[in-house]
């Protein structure tokens, strides 16, 4: 099973507007690919330079590198979420995780696998931007205002309080082309035409405020599991370089991201279990929600339904899923950081 689209399937999802490096197959033309996107990561870095600490310089290159922590993992694994979603709105749909990917492929084709591929790329990178940027952001600001000896004393409260405060941002960016992607994999089959028509067809339907009727839930689902994010991950880094002899900076940059990628997926498993339930309301309201209802009434309504034991469905595919996103998110994140000369995440407390 391939587990990213090719150039036929890219299309199929945004239209014209595919990046040039994406046309060429990875057979014959996978060298030229990656120096045309080395070309275009040199256009905005400046590789193993001195960055001041907390400069705009800083925070700049935190955004860029939540870009590309956020955008291309979770766009990788659009089948997985695929098969994920159409479980959470109809659980009597598939008998199975293998079941769904066969009868996916059996029905609709090898290219349906990437359903809202191009949604979820554009949302995620916009979320991965705001995410990491303003995390960096407020942990410094809040940090400045208690005092650095009770940013060290609670540093936990201060990773809980800068990630929400990020998340609650970012998620008025990925909003909209959630329920796009949401909308997109639960209709079968899928709807004709790439993100873009897809996105105005819908704000056209209902106004651009049907965009957002996801946002309450989706708030639910993100917070908690950005705070569990941030915070798991920095203290499971702190406790990695504990237990090691030496101090982190006698590690090499690879070692480093190697603590990084292993501190995310960790912290990927505790996140899937946190937001799961909010994650199969997202997926409900955005399909499920009836004209005139309010966000509360459309929340009781669902959960009538489904039970207590509906809100876990899919959860096992969620926790392989976020596992594998976090850690490769943490990984690319720091391994960005490193390339523009930024130290990594973490340190020995």
């Amino acid at each position: 099973m391939v587990f990213f689209p090719n150039v036929d399937q890219l299309k199929s999802n945004f239209g014209s507007v595919v990046p040039s490096y994406w046309i060429s197959s990875v057979d014959e033309k996978a060298h030229k690919a990656l120096e045309i996107i080395e070309n275009d990561v040199a256009k905005v870095v400046k590789p193993n330079h001195s960055v001041p600490l907390y400069s705009a310089e800083y925070f700049k290159y935190c955004t860029i590198g939540g870009i590309f922590a956020c955008g291309p993992t979770h766009a990788s694994v659009t089948p997985l979420d695929l098969v994920k979603t159409r479980m959470q709105v109809n659980p009597s749909l598939y008998k199975g995780n293998f079941d769904a990917f066969r009868t996916i492929i059996r029905t609709e084709g090898r290219g349906a696998l990437f359903t809202g591929f191009g949604a979820t790329f554009i949302g995620y990178s916009l979320q991965g931007a705001g995410k990491y940027g303003f995390y960096e952001v407020f942990k410094y600001k809040y940090s400045q205002l208690i005092g650095e000896e009770n940013a060290v004393k609670f540093k936990t409260g201060l990773f809980l309080a800068a990630s929400a405060s990020a998340e609650f941002l970012a998620d008025i960016l990925l909003c909209p082309w959630e329920a796009v992607k949401v909308k997109t994999q639960a209709t079968i089959p899928p709807i004709k035409g790439n993100v873009f028509s897809v996105f105005a067809k819908t704000a056209g339907e209902g106004g651009l405020s049907t965009l957002y009727r996801g946002l309450v839930p989706l708030w639910a689902r993100q917070i908690p599991y950005t705070m569990v994010k941030f915070a798991t991950f920095e203290n499971t880094v702190i406790a990695i370089y504990n237990q090691l002899p030496h101090e982190k900076e006698d590690y090499s940059k690879l070692a480093q991201t190697g603590v990084s990628f292993l501190g995310g997926y960790i912290a990927g498993i505790f996140c899937a279990i946190v937001s799961h339930p909010a994650d199969v309301m997202v997926s409900k309201v955005n399909t499920d929600r009836q004209a005139g209802e309010s966000m509360g009434q459309a929340m009781g309504r669902i959960y009538g339904k489904i039970g207590f034991s509906g809100l876990w469905t899919g959860l096992g595919t969620r926790i392989v899923m976020i596992g594998t996103l976090t850690g490769m998110q943490w990984l690319l994140y720091d391994s960005f950081k490193a390339y523009v000369g930024l130290p990594t995440s973490g340190s020995k407390k």
